[in-house]
């Protein structure tokens, strides 16, 4: 998400200050960043902290005199492409369910035709209080996107739901509602992501050194385009992106059994899990105790799901594997693409300086019976658009 013009009204709640890592990160990307504060948020933050931030003037005034505010709040709603109001006090979201518009913040919202995102926080018994849920589902029914409250401890004292989410994930929540290119939009998508973990005893058990990135780079940039989408995880130390279903799995059978039974579903199928080929024949009951001498542990096979996928329950979805090799990378990939009757191998190699396991960026080709497309070194953010575009085209 870059190069976007997006307005972010604060409202008069203790979680203000979160806003400060907001209007950094999405102006630290290239965004142009205009901040709305009412009269009761300046009490929590200053107008100088957002202005600093963001590079623009902060508006908090309706009538200020070296503005034109008869004009200025229809040509910031115009040029706006979203528009975030965090946190969404109570009374704010009573405003703007009913349309009033007393303040700059709220005058704007109204003139605003870009996609809305509201983020509610506030005291628990204020969130379900059945005035406050009305107006909350008023606000869906007229086309905002409603980011649900965290649930913890909040700052009265209370513990429960109405804590605003982290800035990384209100960024996470607008770049799934800002982007207009959605040509997922219907369409069901199956991801894997991550390791499995093949338990040898109850305390050891044999994987690998997938972070699960590559994966939940997919899923968003899926998510973005429209897709309703469905994450089948091994054990990854990151958030689930907003608006994803995730099934969690820890071995290659459970990854094996979530993935062949939602296979029907899907419109899309994306293997870029690193799942493990050989499991222990059996799994110990106890601890098991060293010894003197060797140790031998017997593997059988897992369940080759790509080949389960594209040999036996293949009907017209489009089915993607990942291949990560040290060697051949290419003649290994293509020779997986027919054996497990793919539709496309993304082959990356573990060797290659910024690609494989836990980095931020990625190095591909994608293989298809159709040739090859090289992509360069990207983010994995980038890396998975390129990929999701360059597979669906005139596909799905």
């Amino acid at each position: 998400m870059e190069n976007k013009c997006i307005l972010i009204g604060v409202s008069g709640g203790i979680a203000a200050y979160k806003i400060n890592q907001l209007v950094s990160s999405l102006a630290k990307k290239g965004n142009d960043v205009h901040v709305l504060m009412t009269k009761e948020a300046e009490q929590f933050v200053t107008p100088l902290t957002f202005q600093t931030l963001s590079k623009n003037r902060v508006i908090t005034d309706i009538f200020s005199l070296d503005e034109q505010p008869e004009v200025h709040h229809i040509a910031l709603a115009s040029k706006a492409d979203a528009f975030v109001i965090a946190p969404a006090t109570a009374n704010i979201i009573a405003k703007i369910a009913n349309g009033i518009a007393d303040d700059m913040l709220t005058a704007t919202f109204l003139a605003a035709t870009c996609p809305k995102l509201v983020v509610p926080a506030m005291n628990t018994h204020m969130l379900e209080n059945p005035a406050t849920q009305d107006n909350i589902e008023k606000c869906r029914r007229y086309g905002m996107h409603i980011l649900d409250s965290a649930e913890g401890y909040l700052a009265c004292g209370d513990i429960g739901k109405g804590r605003m989410p982290e800035a990384d994930v209100i960024e996470d929540a607008l770049s799934a509602v800002i982007e207009t290119d959605r040509y997922l939009e219907g369409k069901n998508v199956l991801i894997s992501a991550g390791p499995t973990s093949e338990a040898i005893d109850p305390v050891r058990y044999i994987t690998n050194h997938s972070s699960g990135k590559m994966g939940y780079s997919l899923a968003r940039a899926a998510r973005n385009r429209g897709a309703k989408v469905t994450l089948v995880s091994g054990k990854t130390n990151l958030d689930t992106p907003v608006g994803v279903t995730r099934i969690n799995i820890t071995s290659a059978a459970e990854m094996a059994e979530a993935v062949l039974s939602l296979s029907d579903e899907m419109d899309m199928i994306i293997m870029a899990a690193a799942v493990a080929d050989y499991t222990p024949q059996t799994v110990a009951e106890n601890k098991i105790k060293k010894k003197e001498g060797e140790f031998v542990i017997p593997l059988k096979r897992t369940t080759d799901i790509l080949a389960s996928l594209g040999r036996e329950k293949k009907d017209g979805q489009l089915l993607i594997g990942f291949a990560m090799e040290t060697e051949d990378l290419i003649a290994n990939a293509e020779e997986k693409l027919v054996k497990k009757n793919a539709d496309f191998i993304i082959a990356n190699s573990i060797n290659e300086k910024g690609a494989g396991f836990a980095v931020d960026t990625n190095s591909v080709t994608i293989i298809s019976k159709d040739g090859q497309n090289r992509l360069g070194l990207l983010s994995k953010d980038d890396t998975a658009e390129e990929i999701l575009r360059f597979c669906a085209k005139g596909r799905v």
